[in-house]
């Protein structure tokens, strides 16, 4: 470790508050919030490599970007000393740090520049920063190949369930009828989610069951704001307490929707799983059949329109704490395409569908392999050498 020196955080980078977005066009340049990236706007407020730290909110959710960007008022933004430190090498040593437990807010967490500036880091020579950085970069570079791919068909799923049952392109020369919804083609009706699949809420797992190994139970906060499922902070059972919950056991192309709390509505596809995992209660799974992917297109793209989601949204008002029922859920009410058409959109998706659970499985294998390599390397245990032995 004598190549290593430590620094304050405040003698490598120089935070600056980000600026209100609302005046902004629309445009190529990512706006982020505390969340990740909100819009697209037409100006950003730094062109270089930066790391950006939440202000207000997730603390925990910090990110490295390397193109220009605008970050709103809820986020800091950072010039860094890059003769001292290279700008991503700095972005994985603070990713093992703990933003939230340096909380200075109540109602909202929050963080300042003084707690930040504190923060100790050590740093090697910029030579075996490089060589860290060697390792790391492709596994990162990799996650990020295959997220824009699921990206990209992910776009092209929405435009066709648009074309075909937003805007009815297939069907413009045909008889359309009127219904609550609007116009639709004779021979489709208006439906409700029920129709479709049945939606509960997860199984009661007793506080007193909690472990730190076994079975895997997803929470709430395991569901991102991006629509994905995080499994890397989930709570356990012994699977000996799982007997009465093999309804609730989830496999691959799941969907899983939050029912109660401030996230209410956000929703995401359940990825390729190695082991049992389990939906707590307040986490609502669509049953969509012992082979989920077959039903799972038309399902999760009508999720994604925002009226449908507003809907949701609405229905879990009206109490301090927003809740929502599966039976709230399936009573929400959709255009409903003929079964044989229906069938057909799933049929021509699923291999899309496909191919992301594949993409999404190979990086969370990436993920862990980085984030079983960063401690090690980080801390001098692990020698870049020694990996290419």
């Amino acid at each position: 470790m004598k190549e290593w020196k430590k620094y304050k955080l405040g003698e490598l980078i120089t935070l600056k508050y980000g600026k209100d977005h609302k005046k902004l066009n629309d445009g190529s340049f990512p706006v982020y919030g505390s969340g990740g990236v909100m819009r697209y706007g037409n100006d950003y407020i730094y062109d270089d490599s930066s790391i950006l730290i939440p202000r207000k909110g997730s603390l925990n959710n910090i990110m490295f970007v390397d193109k220009p960007f605008w970050t709103v008022d809820t986020m800091f933004w950072s010039i860094i000393d890059q003769e001292l430190v290279l700008p991503r090498f700095l972005y994985y040593t603070l990713c093992k740090y703990d933003f939230a437990g340096l909380n200075v807010g109540s109602a909202v967490p929050s963080l300042t520049v003084p707690v930040i500036e504190s923060i100790e880091v050590v740093i090697p020579s910029i030579e075996k920063q490089k060589r860290i950085l060697s390792l790391l970069v492709p596994l990162d570079d990799k996650i990020a190949l295959n997220q824009r791919i699921n990206d990209n068909l992910e776009q092209q799923a929405q435009a066709l369930y648009k074309s075909w049952f937003v805007d009815f392109e297939p069907f413009k020369g045909e008889k359309f009828v009127d219904s609550e919804l609007g116009k639709i083609p004779e021979g489709w009706r208006v439906g409700k989610i029920g129709n479709y699949c049945k939606v509960r809420s997860g199984y009661a797992f007793k506080s007193s069951w909690w472990t730190d190994k076994g079975c895997k139970v997803i929470k709430i906060k395991n569901i991102t704001e991006e629509s994905k499922l995080d499994l890397n902070n989930c709570s356990h059972v012994l699977k000996s307490n799982t007997i009465k919950a093999s309804d609730f056991m989830v496999s691959a192309g799941d969907v899983l929707i939050a029912m109660t709390g401030a996230t209410i509505g956000k929703f995401c596809i359940v990825p390729y799983l190695q082991n049992n995992t389990y939906v707590n209660q307040r986490v609502g799974k669509f049953f969509l059949g012992n082979d989920p992917i077959k039903k799972l297109p038309f399902l999760y793209n009508t999720l994604k329109q925002g009226k449908v989601l507003s809907e949701i949204i609405s229905k879990g008002q009206g109490s301090a704490q927003p809740n929502i029922s599966g039976l709230d859920i399936e009573n929400i009410s959709i255009i409903q395409p003929t079964n044989e058409l229906i069938q057909s959109f799933n049929a021509l998706l699923i291999p899309l569908y496909l191919l992301m659970l594949k993409n999404e499985q190979e990086n969370i294998v990436l993920a862990n392999k980085r984030d079983s390599l960063l401690p090690k390397l980080m801390s001098g245990e692990l020698k870049t050498g020694d990996l290419h032995r």
